[in-house]
């Protein structure tokens, strides 16, 4: 597809090289020409200098060929209104990156009147993730599908668990769960594994299954299910306001440490149930006096990763709270994991799944489209959701008789709100939402899984 894409910061940039990864056509559009010739130096894009909400740029850049235009710039007003001049001057479609907390409370309205297509808050995704993290604390990670009836869930097994050594065709019998194992990482190793792979301490795995199951395999696995009592977040930006009133609203407590004065004035209003400390975090006996050493739950929302890392590296040694961390190079991430300090938050990731997802959602050919997606191993394992329309060669007949291809792995049926971990005689019907693990990464239609 022809995507112009306006605005090449970091956000922008993310969304950039996944959808060059996926082999779409894409123009760009900043105002900074040095930031412009650095996108076209890094990828196969072309590139416009000027401000992207002028038709005549946008004409120029193609915009009359397009079938979407991603507005990725600093302004949510810029955004909107270079999303506005592209739906109406090419009838394409558009999503707009909007972070105001006071844009947010409106967005349906916004969407509506102007005739987006998505709308995508970076910061309120990332904050949502987190909160969903913080429920289920001894998780890595975690993901819904099937309007949420369907999980799946990254976890390190214990040492002493009842899983390791245990081969996954037997996982059932010894957990008396029906759960799918459908992603193991073991080093630098990453396994779509089959029924004879044998569990080891310390792997982190990627199950699949309902949110009862889940719950049930987890605890047998020898880890917690109970969520944070209370959390302490050092950072007040916007990441940390949805957080903030996510968690309050579930009843968990909440302290915010930031050292902006005004900051924390303003953070008191808009979150009155929080406890709001004007100070250094990087000082530790700050975070010492304001009790790091019995919180459950520690994050760090700065807007610089070095802090974070050194934040989430003092938490780990001072306290057993469940760790999150933000961290905005991506290029590091596997580095950073081997710190293992729990759960790595992205925004510009994040934000690269949810347009990715509506991209592939716009390609699809006969049969089915994607409903959802996410990277469970960036760059190496995505997670995907089709809805089965008619037509779909899919239909009717068993798994075991379908040429599915190597390390493609259907990891759960969804019969109308019945969730089935498949074997080889189950069978896909018009209507069922399918769940695909693959390390082929590109899929838009559910006849790319087959060979």
């Amino acid at each position: 597809m022809k995507i112009i894409v306006a605005g090449c910061g970091k956000v922008g940039r993310t969304i950039i090289e996944q959808l060059c990864m996926e082999g779409h056509d894409i123009s760009v559009i900043d105002q900074e020409e040095s930031v412009v010739n650095d996108i076209t130096d890094s990828f196969d894009v072309m590139g416009m200098v000027g401000n992207a909400a002028s038709y005549a740029v946008q004409k120029e850049v193609g915009i009359s060929a397009a079938d979407l235009m991603i507005a990725a710039t600093d302004s949510d007003e810029l955004n909107l209104l270079c999303c506005l001049i592209a739906r109406k001057a090419a009838g394409c479609r558009t999503i707009a990156r909007v972070r105001n907390p006071e844009y947010n409370a409106e967005i349906n309205l916004i969407k509506e009147e102007l005739g987006l297509s998505m709308v995508v808050n970076p910061e309120y995704a990332a904050a949502v993730e987190a909160a969903r993290i913080l429920r289920f604390p001894s998780a890595i990670r975690i993901e819904t599908f099937a309007k949420s009836r369907v999980e799946i869930i990254k976890f390190r097994i214990p040492k002493g668990s009842v899983i390791d050594g245990v081969k996954l065709m037997d996982l059932a019998a010894r957990t008396r769960t029906e759960v799918l194992v459908c992603t193991v990482e073991r080093g630098e190793e990453v396994i779509i594994p089959s029924g004879g792979f044998v569990l080891r301490e310390n792997d982190i795995i990627g199950i699949v299954a309902s949110a009862r199951n889940t719950r049930q395999f987890v605890e047998k696995a020898g880890l917690s299910t109970r969520r944070v009592n209370d959390t302490m977040i050092i950072g007040g930006g916007k990441i940390a306001y949805y957080l903030a009133r996510h968690l309050i609203e579930s009843g968990i407590k909440v302290k915010i440490i930031d050292k902006s004065e005004k900051r924390c004035e303003e953070l008191c209003e808009m979150l009155p149930k929080a406890v709001v400390i004007n100070a250094d975090a990087a000082d530790q006996n700050v975070l010492l006096e304001e009790g790091i050493r019995t919180c459950e739950s520690f994050v760090t929302l700065t807007g610089m990763d070095e802090e974070n890392l050194f934040l989430s590296l003092f938490a780990q040694k001072s306290s057993n709270a469940k760790i999150i961390t933000k961290v905005n190079r991506i290029a590091f991430d596997d580095l950073i994991q081997n710190l293992q300090l729990g759960t790595l938050l992205n925004p510009r990731s994040i934000t690269a799944e949810v347009i990715i997802r509506y991209v592939r959602a716009m390609q699809n050919s006969i049969g089915s489209n994607v409903r959802a997606l996410t990277y469970i191993i960036k760059g190496k394992v995505e997670a995907l959701e089709f809805l089965i329309q008619k037509g779909a060669p899919v239909i009717g007949v068993p798994l075991k008789a379908l040429k599915i291809k190597k390390n493609v792995l259907i990891a759960c049926i969804n019969h109308g709100g019945e969730i089935e971990v498949p074997n080889g005689f189950s069978r896909i019907q018009e209507g069922d939402t399918v769940v695909v693990v693959t390390s082929q990464i590109g899929f838009s239609d559910i006849s790319d899984i087959l060979g």
